[in-house]
This record gives structure tokens, sequence and C-alpha cells, in this order.
């Protein structure tokens, strides 16, 4: 049985709105007022800005993984874990990673971080979807959460608290950062890219899921 969870906030509502009403082209007589809500979003890089070689609007990925890892708020730390019940910060990404992207990450931060399959990200360059790193028990990447735009991830702190939502421009958050990484699905092109020469290597690097452990 799914854990009870307190309402989404109105941000998670609209983009959820968004992506469900992205599934088919959109007829002449839309409204102002939801051309007005997609600019919103797309201003605030919680969903892809439009292309004109774009057949028709895409659902994201990105946006799909952040609105999920929103339903957990409230949800409390458990040390170790990895599921309903309760996750640890690294048992939080990697059950979100699992379900909505079919990437199974190492068990603990420091791991997810040094896998070869994400690709490191500079910290003006996040997207909603990294995952962001931060040294939090004087040791590399010993904290894990979900960037989600605007400066602010989501996360499973610590024994004693519950899934939420912080920003990283706090002290305490900005002086312990640590890197990012993003999974190459949120970065792949686009189906109507299709044929074009990929940038890049056009290796796709392959999991590895390594043994089990606590997160810190």
């Amino acid at each position: 049985m799914l854990p009870r969870v307190k309402p989404l906030p109105i941000a998670a509502v609209l983009l959820a709105a968004c992506l469900l009403g992205t599934g088919a082209r959109a007829q002449p007589g839309a409204s102002a007022e939801a051309d007005a809500l997609g600019q919103w979003l797309q201003e605030r890089r919680l969903t892809p800005a439009p292309r004109p070689d774009a057949a028709k609007p895409m659902r994201s990925a990105a946006a799909e993984l952040v609105v999920a890892a929103m339903n957990f708020l409230e949800l409390p730390y458990q040390r170790g874990g990895g599921g309903v019940d309760g996750f640890d910060c690294s048992g939080f990404t990697r059950h979100l990673f699992q379900l909505h992207l079919g990437l199974m990450l190492p068990r603990r931060s420091d791991e997810q971080a040094r896998t070869n399959a994400l690709q490191s990200v500079q910290r003006e360059q996040l997207e909603p979807g990294d995952l962001v790193f931060f040294n939090t028990l004087k040791r590399s990447f010993s904290h894990v959460g979900v960037y989600i735009g605007e400066g602010r991830f989501i996360h499973s702190p610590r024994s004693g608290s519950k899934v939420r939502i912080e920003s990283m421009r706090q002290a305490y958050w900005a002086q312990r950062f640590d890197g990012a990484r993003r999974a190459e699905v949120l970065s792949a092109p686009r189906p109507a890219e299709a044929g074009r020469p990929p940038r890049g290597s056009s290796k796709v690097a392959e999991p590895h899921l390594l043994e089990s452990q606590p997160a810190q």
C-alpha cells in the first residue's frame, strides 16, 4: 500500500496537468490561459521549450520524475530504506530512477556520484531531474537529492526528518555542494531529431549495480 502524503504543492499540480495534456496535438481553440501556463513552466525549466522541428509536444521525463518525487513529500526518513515505507537519501534517488527512468543506480550516494551511468553536470547547467550531491559527513558525495528547478532540490535529509524541498542557496547547502550528475536518458534527443548525428560520443554507458550498503 502506498503511503499517505499531503497534497502536492500548486506548482506540482499545474505541472502534472500540463504533462497530462501533452499527449495530443493542441487544438486551434486552445485558451490563452493554457499558453500562459506552458510559458510559465518553460521559464522555470520544468518543461522543455517548444522546438520548431518537433511534430507535437513531448512529455518530459525530467518533469515526470520531479512530480513523482513530490508524491513522497513528508514520507519519513528510514536509514537503509529504499521503499515506500521510508527512504534514506540514496534510497530515495535510487527508487525514483529505477521506477521512472528504468535505471538501476548503485545503493550508496558516493557510488551514485561515481557510476559511469551518469554524466557530470556543472552547477550553472543544472536541469530538473539531475542528482545533486553534498558533503554532509566530512566526506565527498555523502548526501544526494533531486534538483527540481529554481535552485531547489527534494531529498530525504536525515533520521527524524521527512522528505522535503530545500533551497541550494541556503548557506548550509551552498557550502557543501559537491557536484551534480544527469542520466543520459534525460538529455537524449527528441524523436524529431532521429537520424541526426548525436552530440559527443554515441556510446551509451551501461549502468552497473554495486553491492547494496546502507547510505549515510
